[in-house]
């Protein structure tokens, strides 16, 4: 399965997802390739130190860029099982080159006003990508939510999102938390800690299992 996950609002915290979904994907003994397509490697960054950290399954990355792209990852896809893309913000050539080949897109948007107005961006982007890619399906993640569930602002974009025809919500919301920024400055997922943060790994294993679309994960526990 190729996966994407990207979109036109930078700071959304995609980077953050992709390593997590990475790290749960080796854990589940899956075979996966990480594409880092955005310039600032921040993925790339986070696979080296996860090499260092000896007590961490090894997440096999490359870095990719430029109109190519798609006819790369498709290329790639015959190596690997999973191929999880990681496209930076704003409407760039590796991300639309990568919507070109991916089965699934995962468009994370912090819940706020100004992530909601870029979806309207992404909705009529889906919809010509789907031209080229016509078995592209694209969802929305809420990333970095607030932590109280009484928000309104998580409700404004589960409203607005009824507008595009292209775009499907996901059920998982990913919360604000420290344990995201520990794991990364480790090259660990949040389930991986020594010292676990219960809802984050409940919020992520959420979240690999709809991107998945798997009823359970049996290996990995927190």
């Amino acid at each position: 399965m190729i996966i994407l996950i990207g979109g036109e609002k930078g700071g959304s915290g995609k980077t953050t997802l992709v390593t997590n979904i990475a790290a749960l994907t080796v854990q589940e003994g899956q075979d996966l390739l990480l594409v880092d397509t955005d310039k600032q490697g921040s993925a790339s960054s986070w696979c080296a130190v996860r090499d260092e950290n000896k007590s961490a399954k090894r997440v096999a990355s490359i870095q990719k860029f430029g109109e190519t792209l798609g006819d790369e990852i498709r290329a790639l896809k015959e190596k690997y099982v999973h191929v999880l893309i990681d496209a930076g913000g704003q409407n760039s050539i590796e991300l639309r080159s990568a919507m070109t080949v991916a089965d699934k897109v995962f468009v994370p948007i912090q819940a706020g006003q100004f992530d909601i107005w870029t979806l309207g961006v992404m909705d009529s982007l889906v919809k010509n990508m789907k031209i080229i890619n016509p078995n592209l399906k694209a969802y929305v993640v809420i990333n970095r939510g607030p932590t109280n569930h009484t928000s309104s602002e998580v409700q404004e974009v589960l409203d607005v999102l009824n507008d595009f025809e292209n775009l499907d919500l996901v059920q998982s919301v990913i919360h604000e938390r420290i344990a995201f920024r520990k794991a990364a400055k480790e090259g660990l997922g949040v389930t991986e800690l020594s010292k676990l943060d219960s809802k984050a790994c409940l919020e992520m294993k959420e979240l690999y299992e709809e991107i998945y679309n798997v009823k359970s994960i049996s290996k990995t526990a927190c």
